[in-house]
């Protein structure tokens, strides 16, 4: 049964990632991306079902599946990929727009497209004062209006006087957005708003009680998974319901690890004047393959992001939130787990077990745990990890996933806001590439590095993509990604005989 439910869960989950990011794409069906992308999970529970979810799966099957699988995605996607769309009226497309004699000419049937009539057209141009920003070329596309001239003043300066005008003549019925157009021209584009004129209430947005009913069945299945995690035997909790109490522990500090992640954007986007909803906790029951009893938990921002600024402070604060929070059930955690020789099957899995944790898997890890467990810790020693331990684990874990420079995730909205769009992208083409070889050394980021390859790899951008951080935001910026780097990279042989012995 839990079998066919993580099936279910997994196959949903990609399908919708499926459909989302590449499905307008290419003319490959999306149930055929979806049976390819599904060919591990397929193989590896076909194996459980066949020999007992105890029985080791061989090397051949989890390697194998790994490598076939998005060979034959991309190849897929490849066969069937669409010619580029016609722009059509959302920021996100104004992405990576080309610039001077690179843009088509618009052809003359495009003035029955206009978004403006003529007599707006000139309400328009009143909008760019010529000391802020020297309008010189209006171009028509289907349902948006790119502006293009000579920046003549500080960005944000310019792009609040021009977004003010826009609005005191159109009221909301556009988005104003501003991006970097390459030679240092930057553009401004008018972009209507699909929540124009809407009155839709936070309560509505934010639905208060599928979230806490989400909440409420995630404390049950992380409670469950509490339970396994104690070694407390499943049949005997059964019979003794009470013993259900072994595994709140592990359930209350992974929730609050994870809780915490997400109100730090969602509290930082209501303090910019954000849509956001409340964090939606994905409950799973446990099951030998995934023994958490969650997949974690997300907000959705509904609002687009108005600044770089903005867009840095809404992704940096999740994940850091998070990772301070995670710190002292990590220290309690190990304070409370058992040294352990390290074993030969350790090895076999990238030195990843919560039975027997390497802790040179990663330097952060090194230090923390050499600082609580003192001398019992040694280069051949393991850690038996205590539930709470393992909560902060996964704290560090998703800390560093999020913190991922690459695309939508935490990370790449850091790089976005701290270099630009066109520079975050090549910043993420980079960093899939260093995990992958990384993932040579620590298997169990194998996984993780092929879903970066199916992210898109460029960020959306902000409405104003041209005005740059502080110096205080660039620091953190580097401090965050520090972090990361302190978290998957494993200890240096020199280190850990520096303070392993």
């Amino acid at each position: 049964m839990l079998f066919w439910v993580w099936l279910i869960l997994l196959g949903l989950i990609t399908y919708l990632v499926i459909r989302r990011s590449v499905a307008h794409l290419t003319r490959t069906p999306v149930w055929l991306l979806w049976l390819v992308m599904m060919i591990p999970a397929l193989t590896w529970v076909g194996w459980a079902l066949l020999y007992g979810p105890r029985q080791p799966i061989p090397t051949v099957l989890v390697i194998t599946p790994l490598v076939v699988s998005p060979i034959l995605y991309w190849m897929l996607v490849q066969q069937g990929r669409l010619p580029p769309p016609t722009p059509v009226a959302k920021p996100e497309d104004l992405t990576l727009e080309p610039t001077g004699s690179e843009l088509p000419e618009t052809p003359a049937t495009a003035t029955s497209l206009r978004p403006i009539t003529k007599d707006e057209e000139a309400q328009l141009h009143s909008c760019f004062p010529w000391s802020v920003y020297y309008l010189q070329d209006i171009e028509y596309r289907p349902q948006a209006v790119v502006c293009r001239g000579q920046l003549r003043t500080d960005p944000d300066v310019a792009y609040e006087r021009v977004r003010d005008n826009i609005q005191q003549f159109f009221g909301d019925r556009f988005l104003v957005v501003f991006q970097d157009g390459g030679n240092q021209k930057p553009f401004f584009a008018l972009v209507p708003n699909p929540q124009a004129g809407s009155r839709r209430t936070d309560a509505a947005l934010s639905r208060p009680w599928t979230a806490l009913g989400l909440l409420l069945i995630t404390v049950f299945t992380t409670t469950l998974a509490g339970v396994g995690l104690a070694g407390v035997d499943p049949d005997t909790a059964q019979r003794d319901p009470s013993l259900l109490l072994h595994g709140l522990p592990y359930a209350i500090a992974l929730l609050t690890i994870l809780g915490t992640h997400e109100m730090g954007h969602y509290l930082t986007a209501r303090y910019h004047r954000l849509r956001a909803t409340l964090p939606y906790f994905i409950p799973v029951l446990p099951f030998s393959f995934f023994p958490l009893g969650t997949f974690g938990a997300f907000i959705q921002i509904r609002s687009p992001i108005p600044n770089r600024k903005v867009l840095f402070d809404v992704g940096i604060l999740g994940p850091m939130a998070g990772w301070v929070v995670s710190l002292p059930f990590l220290f309690w955690g190990m304070s409370h787990s058992q040294v352990v020789p390290i074993s030969s099957e350790l090895a076999g899995m990238g030195g990843f077990s919560f039975q027997e944790l390497d802790p040179k898997i990663s330097l952060l890890l090194t230090l923390i745990t050499k600082g609580i467990l003192g001398s019992e810790l040694h280069r051949n020693s393991a850690i038996a990890l205590h539930p709470v331990a393992i909560a902060g684990c996964l704290g560090l874990v998703v800390t560093a996933l999020n913190l991922m420079p690459v695309g939508q995730l935490d990370g790449g909205h850091i790089v976005h806001a701290m270099y630009g769009q066109r520079v975050g992208a090549a910043i993420g083409q980079i960093a899939r590439l260093l995990i992958l070889l990384l993932s040579l050394l620590q298997p169990y980021l194998l996984i993780w590095a092929i879903i970066l390859f199916f992210m898109p790899a460029a960020d959306e951008p902000a409405l104003n993509d041209v005005s740059e951080l502080d110096n205080w935001r660039d620091f953190f910026g580097l401090l965050a990604l520090g972090l990361l780097v302190l978290i998957v990279l494993p200890t240096p042989t020199v280190v850990s005989r520096w303070l392993l012995g």
